[in-house]
């Protein structure tokens, strides 16, 4: 395999484990009063050593999954909100494809990618405060960002250097005067 087709490779397998990252993540938000009941069932049960470990997230668990179940059971549609956050991430997942298929032309994908990593560190500092968010679990979103931007700054250098392998190269007849 040539260094150019091996390159190519390595980039799309790092885009499908960051797509794949976006729908997971994305799907999650579907089922969240049922994954809200199974979290806390863990925590009282088979993981309660970990909630013994952090008393503070068993409390927040368990507030956050009664939030959930007044706004299911009086507001259900305070809960679409997530289901338009959870197809986000999907939608964002399909622009991905993307660079898949033609990375050097489609960087700019990987580009606003890394940006909006970023952009989860201030969300989370300011509305995290506005929401009553403990700083702990704000912690956990800001890791996503966090996180998130590695595969795509891995990405994004890979492209640079498929972009210098496939360049033209202009000869002197061929430069501009």
């Amino acid at each position: 395999m040539s260094e150019t087709g091996a390159l190519l490779r390595r980039i799309r397998v790092w885009l499908v484990f960051f797509i794949v990252c976006l729908v997971l993540s994305g799907a999650t938000a579907f089922p969240l009063v049922t994954e809200l009941h199974l979290l806390e069932d863990a925590l009282n049960g088979w993981a309660s050593p970990v909630a013994d470990a952090f008393p503070e997230l068993r409390e927040w668990i368990a507030r956050v999954r009664a939030g959930v179940d007044t706004a299911d059971r009086q507001y259900p549609f305070l809960l679409y909100g997530t289901d338009w956050l959870a197809f986000a991430h999907l939608v964002i997942a399909v622009a991905f494809y993307g660079p898949y298929r033609d990375p050097v032309r489609n960087i700019w994908v990987i580009e606003f990618g890394m940006i909006a990593c970023a952009g989860i560190i201030p969300l989370a500092l300011i509305c995290g405060p506005i929401r009553d968010i403990p700083f702990s679990w704000s912690l956990i979103d800001m890791s996503f960002g966090v996180f998130g931007v590695i595969p795509l700054l891995v990405v994004h250098r890979m492209i640079k250097r498929l972009e210098a392998l496939t360049a033209p190269v202009l000869s002197a007849r061929t430069l501009p005067v």
